[in-house]
């Protein structure tokens, strides 16, 4: 059997620390980090989605980062075929380079990772515009009972609106919404950053008090003042949405912080409940685990 190349994957929920452990890890390994997350992606929206500043990534290459305007359409097939291109790039200068680069995918949304790991074969199906318009004024129930009556088997988020949404679309299309799965020739480790609950909501109450000492107010406004629409899917990111009701008298500032470590904590136990459910994660709970488990991989 030939021998394949190697990608290293980390995940969790939000605020388990996966930029820190990641950035020490790319440091050890000669790593190179590709964002898995689906609002990183995204230009002038920087403290919301807890980007990495050049200083923080201490001069380690990262990729899919900053690569579309906030109201671009950016989907996860786009994500899979860059991330495609890049792994093809990366191994494809390996071949020349006495040491080799290893790259880490890193990142919490976990359909982005699982159409990489995975290897999805995804749809290929422009927008329907006029078809959402009418989608949209469903409710969520509403919608679900839509896509099982078209697919009962659909493996979609079903808590996720603009996801039914877009599988309902899809469906119309193609009649059927079964991803087939053609593994990359790539060989996968997925390690799982593994805290307890606790110590999570701890570390997300700091990182939106740190949100805001760095300016999520004044992002905010920005934001609006450069006349985006903040009902595009890439202000679901925690915090926008909720800045933007108290910057338009809803509720006070101190309200709104409360109500986005609310709707980050509800999150943050999706994706635990998403990455859990992948037997093939190897959970750890310090740097010292993820670094054994790495050498054992790259031997």
């Amino acid at each position: 059997m030939a021998k394949r190349d190697k990608v290293i994957v980390i995940v969790g929920p939000t605020s388990s620390g996966k930029t820190e452990l990641s950035l020490q890890l790319a440091k050890k390994f000669n790593g190179v980090i590709i964002s898995a997350d689906s609002r990183q992606i995204y230009r002038h929206m920087d403290i919301a989605t807890a980007k990495t500043t050049k200083d923080q990534q201490q001069g380690i290459i990262h990729y899919m980062i900053d690569i579309a305007d906030p109201d671009q359409e950016f989907n996860l097939a786009l994500y899979q075929q860059s991330v495609k291109n890049l792994l093809e790039t990366i191994f494809a200068d390996n071949r020349k380079r006495s040491r080799p680069t290893i790259p880490f995918i890193v990142g919490g949304t976990g359909l982005y990772i699982k159409a990489i790991v995975d290897g999805y074969k995804l749809p290929a199906v422009p927008p329907n515009l006029a078809l959402r318009d009418k989608l949209e004024t469903l409710s969520l129930d509403e919608l679900v009972a839509k896509l099982h009556n078209l697919d009962h088997e659909s493996k979609v988020d079903l808590r996720n609106k603009r996801r039914v949404i877009r599988a309902i679309e899809v469906l119309f299309t193609q009649r059927k919404m079964v991803p087939e799965i053609a593994p990359p020739d790539y060989e996968f480790l997925q390690i799982g950053i593994d805290r307890p609950r606790e110590t999570l909501y701890q570390r997300i109450g700091q990182k939106i008090n740190g949100m805001y000492k760095d300016g999520l107010v004044k992002e905010t406004k920005k934001l609006l003042a450069l006349g985006y629409n903040f009902a595009s899917p890439s202000f679901s990111a925690h915090g926008y949405k909720h800045i933007k009701r108290y910057l338009d008298h809803k509720i006070t500032l101190k309200r709104a912080l409360e109500l986005m470590a609310i709707d980050t904590r509800h999150y943050a136990k999706r994706q635990l409940t998403w990455f859990r459910a992948d037997k093939r994660i190897n959970w750890v709970k310090d740097y010292s685990e993820a670094e054994q488990l790495i050498q054992e991989f790259l031997r």
